[in-house]
């Protein structure tokens, strides 16, 4: 059986031997993320310490940590995200419902939802809208809802389409991808402004302080990425 305390001890010496410089105006907008499907207890442990350690808003983590994020994390500042949907938005919404409200008694405080993606393509606007609301509406009050639209996917007028879906199904952010698809663009955050009046959070290769701030500058008011600490102090 693995010694919990003994992983975070570990965790907290790896941290100790940084001589990393973040800047905290940076740092206090990313959601430090990990959904690879092959880490470990060992790594979420580590993700968490480096969180509370950096300042970094949240941690993004697969539904199966939810529970270990918010043990670790509940006398910090540092928020539990989690994915819904993840990664192709395909599953029915009995499902996505379920699965954000597991999530959500676990003690996530935010869940990244992925839009049905084919239902969009197919045209069936109705369809997505009322996915979102479902999804919404099945949270515990004061919950913030993502809508991951996948903008690597879709034409600028679809970027604009969807922005518009997910404003209807009154979710709370526009996120703009999953990262498994492509890179996120400035662009693809200058539309999504300009098109609806909710925050975006900007996710997919962001590796640099320097895109990071591209980003910000379009409007993004969140920055999803694996690579926090060097965005945070390159």
């Amino acid at each position: 059986m693995i010694d919990r305390d003994l992983l975070i001890q570990r965790a907290m010496e790896n941290l100790s031997g940084d001589d990393l410089i973040i800047d905290s105006s940076i740092a206090g907008l990313i959601d430090h993320t990990l959904l690879r499907p092959d880490a470990t207890e060992g790594d979420i442990i580590h993700l968490c310490e480096e969180a509370k350690n950096y300042g970094f808003f949240g941690v993004c983590v697969q539904p199966y940590w939810v529970s270990l994020a918010h043990r670790l994390l509940k006398y910090s500042n540092v928020k539990v995200i989690t994915v819904c949907g993840f990664p192709d938005g395909a599953n029915i919404t009995d499902v996505k419902i379920q699965e954000a409200r597991m999530a959500n008694i676990q003690g996530a405080d935010e869940i990244d939802m992925v839009m049905n993606i084919g239902a969009f393509k197919s045209g069936e606007f109705s369809i997505v809208v009322d996915d979102i609301k479902k999804v919404k509406r099945a949270l515990k009050p004061g919950t913030i809802l993502k809508v991951i639209i996948e903008t690597p996917l879709l034409s600028e007028e679809e970027i604009i389409k969807a922005s518009i879906l997910v404003r209807e199904g009154g979710a709370d952010f526009v996120k703009t991808g999953t990262g498994r698809i492509g890179a996120v663009k400035v662009r693809d955050v200058e539309v999504i402004k300009k098109a609806v009046d909710l925050p975006v959070k900007a996710a997919g290769g962001i590796r640099t302080m320097g895109f990071a701030s591209e980003l910000l500058k379009a409007g993004a008011e969140r920055l999803g990425t694996s690579g926090s600490t060097r965005v945070a102090s390159s």
